[in-house]
């Protein structure tokens, strides 16, 4: 992998060339080396496999350029990169690209300077995750996979439906996923911000979802870090567990239940619906639900909310952003009240300089200015990696829901009494255009019918969906666990830090099973 002070070294040589022609007024250039670590898992008890198979890796490397460019018709901004090319003349070609595709922006006032907050975290990576090799990896993988099978193999409810433990295998148990470590090296430097700023970040992930076919019952496992030595078999293990708890699942009529949303849930409507409806871009547009709120009341005053990319230990957090700004905390909701959105430099500029700011947002610039910390200005690849050939966009980081009243799980199920436990889901999406807050989503699994204050019966997976509106939801909001576990959903630029939210009134409809309807 591509050394830091190598992308240092090419970052400064290609500014100075950069800032030194004769037609470029602003420019930033940022260098990047990612790497992408991966090995899936694929255990079938029942058919010949090989438990753990296909590790693999990823690295590219290579230089982004953009540019404000004097022409005879006013500045024009363009950006422009190269790959897996460091030198000059790598720089000159990205240069070339950004002046090809330049075009007017009368929204443009400005590349990134500095916002007066000193950076806080350095040197916080994982030196033996930047440098681990193929064993490792592997060895990783066979972790999650050894501690399904030791929680399959330690059930005694499998072996009663088995008839002994070594008839187990024609339950047919299954294993799927992954694990999967990024390695992160960057290198930015910029006219407002002319000393070359430097960053490395690593992270683990693993996802597995595990399957006891014959009883039709599957359920899901994850977990997250940043240390390899703190890489455990969580994930595997939480897999197995919930697949074993999920034989026998039950059918839910459609109709209006108390929900309390597990974590993954509470992270999956974050990262679709809430996140989205928070960053200054959607204010921009005026496509959000939060349109003219900032500083009212948007929900629950139990909630909390808020992303911090500068915790030290928590997986999605940066030195610096993608723009060479420090990061840190970025309050969104604060006891129910609108206070903050996510924003990078650029979109932050634009709408403070709005003449509709006070339309949109519900304040004036002034009074908006601290809601608008340019703190999340990154260049992330749909769920890994800071590329070096895009722009910076809008993305949070370690994003932490708090509760005013937090309780235990037990407490809550207690609390509700009668309701549901969604554990998971999938394909949650706003309808009617995020400004609606209409959403849907269906309920997979790791789900379970609350009766007299305690768990009586799982859920059959796939035979539910979600039908109801965010907004709603965030104001009937009853009871948020204390302990949050840092959680990942598909495809997310952002890690959850996610407690169990209980909500009154969710409206869930039936989904009709295939061979029920043919008898």
């Amino acid at each position: 992998m591509i050394a830091t002070s190598e992308l240092a070294k090419a970052a400064k040589q290609a500014f100075e060339y950069v800032k030194a022609q004769p037609d470029i007024q602003e420019c930033e250039v940022f260098a990047a080396a990612d790497g992408a670590l991966l090995t899936r898992v694929n255990y079938t008890s029942h058919i010949p496999c090989n438990g753990v198979e296909e590790p693999k890796s990823t690295e590219s490397y290579g230089i982004g350029i953009q540019a404000a460019v004097k022409t005879p018709d006013g500045i024009t901004i363009g950006f422009g990169s190269e790959p897996s090319d460091l030198t000059l003349e790598g720089a000159k070609r990205a240069l070339g690209k950004a002046r090809q595709g330049a075009v007017r922006d009368p929204e443009f006032h400005s590349l990134p300077r500095p916002t007066g907050e000193p950076r806080t975290l350095a040197d916080y990576h994982d030196p033996k995750l930047l440098h681990v090799q193929d064993e490792g990896l592997v060895e990783a993988g066979w972790k999650v996979v050894t501690g399904a099978l030791r929680t399959f193999m330690a059930s005694s409810r499998l072996a009663e439906l088995a008839g002994s433990e070594a008839a187990m295998k024609r339950l047919g148990l299954i294993l799927g996923g992954d694990v999967t470590m990024l390695q992160e090296r960057v290198a930015i430097v910029s006219t407002h911000m002319p000393t070359v700023q430097v960053d490395e970040s690593t992270l683990i992930m693993g996802f597995l979802t595990a399957m006891v076919e014959a009883r039709n019952a599957k359920g899901s496992g994850w977990s997250t870090g940043t240390r390899l030595d703190h890489f455990t078999d969580e994930a595997g293990v939480d897999a197995a567990t919930n697949a074993i708890q999920a034989i026998g699942g039950e059918r839910v009529r459609s109709g209006d239940y108390t929900v309390i949303f597990g974590k993954q849930p509470v992270t999956d409507i974050l990262n679709n619906l809430v996140l989205p409806a928070c960053t200054a871009s959607s204010f921009y547009s005026s496509s959000t639900p939060f349109v003219g709120k900032l500083g009212k009341p948007v929900a629950s005053p139990l909630l909390t909310i808020y992303d911090h990319g500068a915790m030290p230990g928590f997986m999605g957090s940066k030195g610096i952003t993608c723009e060479g700004l420090p990061t840190g905390r970025t309050d969104l909701i604060r006891n129910g009240v609108l206070v903050g959105c996510l924003t990078n430099w650029y979109e932050a500029q634009r709408l403070l300089r709005d003449a509709r700011i006070t339309e949109k947002l519900g304040v004036e610039a002034a009074a908006a200015r601290s809601a608008l910390l340019p703190r999340n200005g990154f260049r992330f690849g749909a769920g890994g990696g800071r590329q070096f050939d895009m722009p910076p966009g809008i993305a949070a980081s370690n994003v932490v829901v708090e509760g005013a009243e937090s309780s235990s799980l037990d407490e809550l199920i207690a609390k509700v009494r009668n309701g549901l436990y969604v554990g998971r889901i999938w394909y949650t999406y706003p309808i009617n255009g995020l400004r609606a807050g209409d959403f849907t989503c269906t309920v997979v699994g790791d789900s379970f019918i609350i009766k007299d204050g305690r768990l009586a019966a799982p859920i059959k997976a796939n035979a539910i969906r979600i039908n109801d509106n965010f907004i709603r939801l965030l104001a009937h909001i009853v009871g948020i666990t204390k302990d949050v576990k840092g959680t990942l959903v598909w495809a997310a630029d952002e890690v959850v830090y996610a407690p169990e939210v209980a909500v009154t009134g969710v409206h869930l409809d039936e989904i009709a099973g295939f061979m029920e309807d043919l008898t």
